[in-house]
């Protein structure tokens, strides 16, 4: 694949989808990071000489919806902040254009100067950017002389803005490539995928709500990795399967024949907890007991919330022996106190790796929990994509926002 480091850029509009997806309250910022994850691509755009025209999704806007509705989503989820923080960053005016087409649009992009940077209004305000509408895609694509990949995190989509402009400019022979964020993504993931021998012992660490969210991840990892560890609430689906009491515990009782044969074909890969903290309701407000279990047996009217004492010792010890590991998952209910101590226990097992292990964590709840106890650095990778980096370890490292740059 092409990079952005090696793309001629003097004087060519490059429309660079981004990951701008930042959370909002009252149209103020809450986290700029995924706006700072993309300055390294922009500036090194801006130092060449392009004419930079940035797209990115923001929030969900739900075109089935009513169009009172839909009006409100799109109110809420405008880019206008995200140029004005930009602006701030790079120390320079963002041209911001409120519309997704037409000739307000094409007139801004037609007035930009080399080095000038524009932001597009939300991609999703287009009905046709999740069905990647190919009449869309040619509207987008005319405003461009390259294409430059740089949001991972919607990379395992097939949409317009990911997919449908950059196939469109590969059919008229101008250059696509993938920006920073994207290649360093691409390589730490690619060597979860790719295991060597020196890579060995392999550990994954997989948590979470459902087993059928993670069905095709674990398929994938039983088949690269030499254990895998199991915790979160997706664990209570396996301890049915095996026979268990599972008290009010979510348990995905349509996947239980799948939990069974899994754990058959694992062969001693799969190591699930041995304990496990249990309170009698999910919300603080209504919760009065919380036990710590020395087995998995949970009884009647309580839930597990949490890996107990003797699980996290147990995970610890996998954990020490790894060379490289992947982790997607909280062990538990990690955004409530009571409940911290095993996604806090991985943590510091994973802490302890530094300078010895490939270590990467998969995004999502996983990477807003390091972030939280402040573990992040302590990790080689953190992915900023948690549906993308699993899907890309599903796929044997492909995306359709990537194979398309190839």
């Amino acid at each position: 694949m092409l990079t952005v480091k090696e793309l001629n850029a003097k004087g060519l509009r490059v429309v660079v989808r981004v990951d701008f997806n930042v959370p909002l309250k009252g149209g103020e910022i809450r986290d700029d990071n995924r706006i700072v994850a993309a300055l390294p691509t922009i500036k090194e755009l801006i130092a060449k000489g392009a004419r930079v025209i940035l797209m990115s999704h923001l929030g969900k806007v739900k075109h089935k919806e009513a169009p009172k509705v839909v009006e409100e989503q799109k109110k809420k989820n405008n880019m206008a902040p995200v140029a004005k923080r930009l602006s701030e960053l790079l120390g320079q005016e963002v041209v911001f254009v409120p519309v997704t087409r037409g000739e307000e649009l094409e007139k801004a992009v037609a007035a930009l100067n080399d080095g000038q940077v524009l932001l597009m209004q939300n991609t999703r305000y287009e009905k046709g950017e999740e069905k990647n509408d190919p009449e869309l895609a040619k509207e987008w694509a005319k405003l461009a002389d390259a294409f430059v990949m740089d949001a991972f995190g919607s990379a395992h989509r097939a949409h317009a803005s990911t997919h449908g402009i950059p196939s469109l400019l590969k059919e008229e022979n101008k250059p696509v490539a993938v920006g920073y964020l994207v290649e360093k993504e691409v390589a730490n993931l690619t060597r979860c995928v790719d295991v060597k021998e020196e890579d060995r012992p392999y550990v994954a660490i997989l948590g979470g709500l459902k087993v059928s969210d993670k069905i095709k991840v674990i398929e994938s990892l039983l088949g690269k990795c030499d254990k895998i560890l199991i915790g979160g609430a997706m664990a209570f689906t396996f301890f049915k399967a095996l026979g268990h009491p599972t008290g009010t515990s979510p348990v995905e009782d349509e996947q239980l024949d799948y939990a069974r044969g899994c754990l058959a074909k694992a062969n001693g890969k799969i190591v699930l907890p041995v304990d496990t903290v249990v309170g009698d309701a999910f919300d603080p407000a209504e919760r009065t007991t919380i036990t710590v279990l020395e087995n998995v047996d949970v009884p009647e009217g309580f839930q597990g919330l949490d890996i107990g004492p003797k699980t996290r010792e147990l995970f610890a010890k996998e954990i020490s022996q790894a060379k490289m590991l992947f982790w997607n998952g909280p062990m538990g209910v990690f955004e409530q106190q009571e409940f911290q101590k095993g996604t806090l226990a991985v943590c510091e097992a994973v802490a302890k790796l530094e300078g010895k292990a490939f270590t990467v964590c998969g995004g999502g709840d996983s990477a807003a929990a390091i972030k939280q106890f402040g573990f992040a650095k302590k990790f080689s990778h953190v992915s900023t994509g948690g549906g993308a980096s699993l899907e890309m370890i599903e796929n044997d490292g492909h995306l359709p926002g990537i194979d398309v740059l190839k």
